[in-house]
């Protein structure tokens, strides 16, 4: 069956290659891996495409919203990697190829017998459930089509799915699936829904920065502006593109290939998804417009290139993408979005300068951050130490603290706002206020506007920690024990006929940092779905006949304590 689905997905991606229109892709190695699922190729999502302050880097195949698939091994190789993941990839699995390639599949309910035992014993040996181990060459060796798991919806995972990634072993970059033979099909040509001018004229892109947005219209991948629309530039100026794509097996909008900007038939910007670094992924908060997608959801991506933008998706680009013109000509514009299997769409327009269109940014009174330094900010109860690589681009940084709020133990630090992007994490420090008791200083830490914790230590009267995004911040303490609630045991009761030992556990701010479970005295194995917030233990050789004791120790990220204790029969 499998041999038959990869035969079916080569014809049809030699179908869309014989069609697609001058699309020159890089050459990868073809017929060597096949897909990991015996199901159609119907993805929730593709390489590349926007997620919260990254790039997808792999394939989310769909699992018909069930768990329990098998999943395949893609090609000869060996499990190099075995990781459980208290959210992200949940159970994942690392198989390295001896062509130089790595696969990755994620979101796993379970994985077969002997990598299941592998797992288990160092989780003993560790005594810990989220674990993160590489294997020798020698210790799993696994063929092609063998099964290695079965899809589940652990981790992060919104719903049953197999993610997949293909990655270059020696730099663990991932690499576009499809780009090896492992195709989605597709004649469906990419969306283009809007174009957006941005009025930069010497001044770093924010939220402030004007802009303008010209509404799309077009069928078949032809689209254009309103007839009589001439898109006018005063200075220095940027252009963005709202668009998506979709392909034959699914209604999912995932995102393009590749964007090209051309300027009187000249590419003067191109970004393409053939491969990126997990090291600069962050560097998607530059790519598009950060303040539009925090705002108002929309995804706007920009066709310039900030400073401080490292990304390596980037080809062709004359000028960062700005454009900057002096005379009157109409220029000819044009937008070319592609997908992998060749299906384009195109934006015609026309652009021109006009001395009439310059608009400035209000720039807001501030301390000046060089996005090329490390930037330092000390106010009364504040302190900001800003790496190098921090920002973007340059930034007027703005500060005001108000009153302390209700339970705090600080005034509410305005750190900037929510609407810049940063490209690491800071140092910040808050001064506590005198009303702080000694005894609570070691459960103080720093909440955000949410009320979300942003974690801390108390050091010389400020409580420090590290942040990656701006926003208002202050401080609070934890002395709330997490929650154990149990769902199928109590004292005395008998367990015979029950296959697990199952809790819900929760905690009311900083978070769940440890749990433990002890059977008579000896460490036993509790997995963990915090989706659900769901613990469980899975009874087997290691639990008794007859009497057992049971204790399980829960505790948060300021070391509160909760235990539960119970006798149960097997």
């Amino acid at each position: 069956m499998l041999k038959f689905l990869f035969s079916l997905s080569l014809l049809t991606v030699l179908c869309q290659l014989a069609n697609a229109q001058n699309t020159v892709l890089p050459e990868y190695p073809q017929n060597y891996f096949i897909r990991p699922l015996d199901l159609p190729p119907i993805i929730a999502g593709n390489f590349g495409e926007i997620r919260s302050n990254h790039f997808h880097s792999g394939l989310d195949l769909k699992t018909n919203q069930r768990e329990g698939h098998p999943v395949y091994a893609s090609a000869d190789g060996n499990i190099s990697r075995i990781r459980v993941q208290i959210g992200g990839g949940g159970n994942a699995l690392y198989i390295s190829h001896p062509n130089g390639y790595t696969t990755v599949y994620m979101h796993l309910r379970n994985f077969n017998d002997r990598i299941s035992m592998t797992l288990k014993n160092y989780q003993y040996r560790m005594q810990k459930f989220d674990v993160d181990f590489p294997l020798l060459s020698v210790e799993i060796p696994v063929k092609k089509g063998e099964i290695i798991a079965w899809s589940g919806n652990t981790g992060s995972s919104s719903g049953p799915h197999l993610h997949f990634e293909i990655r270059d072993t020696k730099t663990e970059d991932p690499i576009n699936p499809q780009l090896f033979g492992i195709r989605i099909p597709d004649q469906v040509k990419p969306v283009i829904t809007g174009l957006y001018l941005y009025h930069l004229n010497g001044e770093p892109f924010s939220e402030l920065t004007p802009k303008q947005a010209y509404p799309v219209s077009g069928v078949a991948g032809t689209y254009q502006l309103s007839p009589q629309t001439v898109v006018t530039i005063g200075g220095e100026s940027g252009l963005g593109i709202a668009c998506s794509d979709k392909n034959s097996a699914s209604e999912n909008s995932n995102g393009p290939y590749s964007i090209e900007l051309r300027i009187d038939d000249q590419t003067i910007y191109s970004s393409v998804w053939e491969r990126f670094s997990f090291e600069n992924s962050r560097g998607i908060n530059s790519h598009i417009d950060y303040p539009a997608m925090i705002a108002t959801g929309r995804r706007i991506q920009k066709s310039f290139i900030e400073p401080g933008n490292s990304l390596k998706i980037y080809k062709n680009v004359i000028n960062n993408g700005i454009l900057n013109y002096t005379d009157q000509n109409i220029r000819n514009a044009q937008y070319i979005v592609k997908d992998i299997a060749g299906n384009q769409s195109v934006l015609n327009f026309k652009i021109r300068y006009n001395p009439a269109s310059v608009k400035t940014s209000l720039i807001p009174e501030g301390k000046r951050f060089k996005f090329n330094q490390v930037n330092e900010f000390d106010s009364a109860g504040l302190k900001l130490n800003l790496p190098l690589n921090t920002l973007y681009d340059d930034l007027n940084f703005t500060y005001k603290n108000s009153p302390m709020p209700a339970g705090a133990y600080s005034l509410i630090h305005h750190v900037h706002n929510r609407l810049m992007p940063l490209n690491g994490a800071l140092s910040l420090a808050i001064k506590a206020d005198d009303s702080l008791p000694v005894e609570l200083q070691s459960k103080a830490l720093i909440v955000n506007r949410l009320k979300k914790s942003q974690g801390g230590t108390f050091v010389n009267g400020y409580v420090k920690t590290e942040i990656r995004n701006f926003d208002s911040f202050y401080i609070m303490t934890d002395t709330m024990a997490p929650r154990i609630v149990p769902v199928n045991i109590s004292n005395g009761a008998s367990m015979l006929n029950t296959s697990k030992i199952l809790f819900r556990i929760s905690d009311n701010l900083s978070g769940i940092k440890t749990f433990n479970a002890m059977i008579n005295g000896k460490w036993v194995l509790m997995e963990y779905e915090p989706k659900t917030g769901t613990i469980w233990y899975t009874f087997d050789e290691l639990t008794a006949k007859g009497k057992n004791d049971f204790e399980l120790t829960v505790s948060d990220m300021k070391d509160n304590l909760t235990n539960y204790r119970a006798v149960f029969y097997r």
